[in-house]
């Protein structure tokens, strides 16, 4: 069984770290999706897209809130800063935006710049975990890492697999989480979420949050990652009870 051309590994100790690190983890929040260990957390927002001509033009979270009027802050929502769930899915605002920010998906261009600099803070840029979420069927042959209610096939790489595509043409799917050997830093992209969540040190994070063409914003390993975490700007009215 192989991903983005890479075998799965038939291996998991290298995680086995995680599985300690969320033994205790409070759901919902930062620390659910990356180790409470790193000094600094970081949440990057995954760019909506605007459709000119053949070419992904990408649309910041700031952008979006300003042109409807809500407040950018680290706890936005889109839900929240666009005024619909539906947003989320179904719907566009035309012409700012076709394409809603991806979720569960780490954009290719946003991994790239994600790699430039999370590579100046590793000693280990060539030997990496990248963990994709178990979907269908297990295979008895290939043991995958349990993270609570989910787990992970890992397959070992450089840095640069995390641009890389781990799912069948023509769709798209992002390593779910990947970190190097030296554990410097970790990147988390929930199923569930249209932003990823980066844990290092405090210059890693400095740099990451300064990165042009990032979107990033200081986060907390407290701080909650539900639709319902926005507590500036006022709920969709469509948002469930």
């Amino acid at each position: 069984m192989q991903f983005a051309g890479r075998a799965v590994a038939l291996d998991t100790s290298a995680g086995a770290w995680l599985t300690e690190a969320f033994a205790r983890r409070s759901l919902e929040t930062v620390a659910s999706l990356v180790p409470a260990r790193f000094e600094a957390f970081a949440r990057v927002f995954h760019p909506a897209v605007r459709y000119v001509g053949d070419e992904d033009v990408e649309v910041s979270w700031s952008a979006v809130a300003a042109a409807n009027g809500t407040i950018v802050h680290p706890l936005m929502q889109w839900g929240s800063i666009t005024g619909s769930m539906e947003y989320f899915e179904n719907d566009d605002q035309a012409p700012l935006w076709h394409g809603a920010p991806a979720r569960g998906h780490l954009p290719v261009p946003v991994a790239e710049r994600l790699t430039a600099v999370l590579a100046r803070h590793t000693t280990t840029p060539d030997v990496c975990w990248f963990g994709v979420r178990q979907g269908g069927a297990v295979i008895a042959d290939h043991p995958t890492l349990a993270l609570g209610d989910r787990e992970f096939w890992l397959i070992n790489g450089s840095i640069e697999l995390a641009t890389a595509n781990f799912a069948a043409e023509p769709y798209e799917q992002s390593a779910n989480l990947w970190w190097p050997a030296d554990r410097a830093w970790l990147v988390a992209t929930d199923i569930d979420l249209v932003c990823s969540y980066v844990g290092g040190s405090a210059e890693c994070i400095a740099e990451l949050l300064a990165a042009p063409g990032l979107e990033a914003a200081p986060a907390g390993p407290k701080q909650r990652v539900t639709w319902d975490a926005d507590q500036v700007n006022r709920p969709p009215p469509d948002a469930p009870d």
